[in-house]
């Protein structure tokens, strides 16, 4: 957990209190998109989306939307080799959001999903890659379902025309603020570190962010030996049968089920003929 001081507009807490600001994320949106947004409803902050217990739910870091599409803004510090299928999967949870809110097909909402990031993730040095659904037999002709996955590389600014979208691109890499947009981020930056609701915020954010971190450590610990009995027990059990000792005796030793066992004994059967 880095401290108050260390904090910088990139850090994932940080990005979504400042993006609390409907002026700042409406400017956002609109210099990275080169679009015009007339208004935002209320930023959604690390808005989860789980539509079943048994299926894997998704924790947005800025979800926003207008009258007619949805915005997914992530903010990412390192590269993550699941990207792609992540942002496919983010693509899904938002429309499955929509739909369970009663919309019909032709009323989900176009949207797009934004990952900005400070490095490269295609190796191609351009500041912006925009993915949509195209044809492969006429490049032309584009599917039209109103979806859009951007992936921004920061690393690349000076490769940006766009002077705006170079400043925001720069500002993400190394916090160097070179227009009044970023100044206005950067201000922000500096007095909310100096907010005391924000610092209670943010302290007990961590404090929850570790707890959970110190249970999945702890679930991990537990899963990893109970699976090592397991395995050790089946190592015993196959030493015992080369010895032709009875599945009865063996089920005691290793505390394995009988059909386990037999299943095991059968296997061994076989890779000795």
């Amino acid at each position: 957990m880095k401290l108050i001081e260390e904090l910088t507009f990139t850090d994932d807490y940080m990005f979504g209190y400042v993006m609390r600001n409907e002026e700042i994320c409406k400017g956002l949106l609109e210099r990275l998109l080169g679009i015009k947004i007339q208004r935002l409803e209320f930023p959604t902050l690390q808005k989860t989306i789980a539509p079943h217990y048994e299926s894997k739910g998704v924790r947005l870091d800025v979800y926003v939307q207008d009258s007619t599409r949805v915005f997914d803004i992530e903010i990412q510090n390192s590269l993550d080799e699941d990207l792609p299928t992540r942002t496919r999967y983010y693509q899904s949870m938002m429309d499955i959001d929509l739909l369970l809110k009663g919309k019909q097909y032709s009323q989900l909402k176009e949207s797009f999903v934004i990952f900005v990031c400070k490095d490269d993730f295609f190796k191609e040095n351009l500041p912006c890659y925009t993915f949509s659904n195209l044809c492969h037999e006429k490049l032309s002709l584009e599917l039209g379902d109103k979806t859009h996955k951007i992936i921004f590389n920061a690393a690349a600014f000076q490769q940006e025309k766009d002077l705006e979208k170079k400043s925001i691109l720069e500002y993400i890499k190394n916090s160097k603020s070179t227009s009044d947009f970023t100044q206005k981020i950067h201000q922000i930056v500096e007095q909310t570190k100096e907010n005391q609701a924000f610092r209670g915020e943010y302290m007990a954010w961590g404090l929850a962010e570790q707890d959970a971190e110190k249970r999945g450590y702890k679930a991990g610990i537990t899963d990893g030996i109970e699976q090592g009995m397991e395995q050790k027990a089946f190592e015993t059990a196959q030493n015992l049968l080369t010895m032709h000792l009875s599945l009865d005796n063996i089920a005691k030793a290793t505390g394995l089920s009988m059909e386990t066992l037999e299943k095991l004994a059968a296997q061994e059967n076989t890779s000795n003929k």
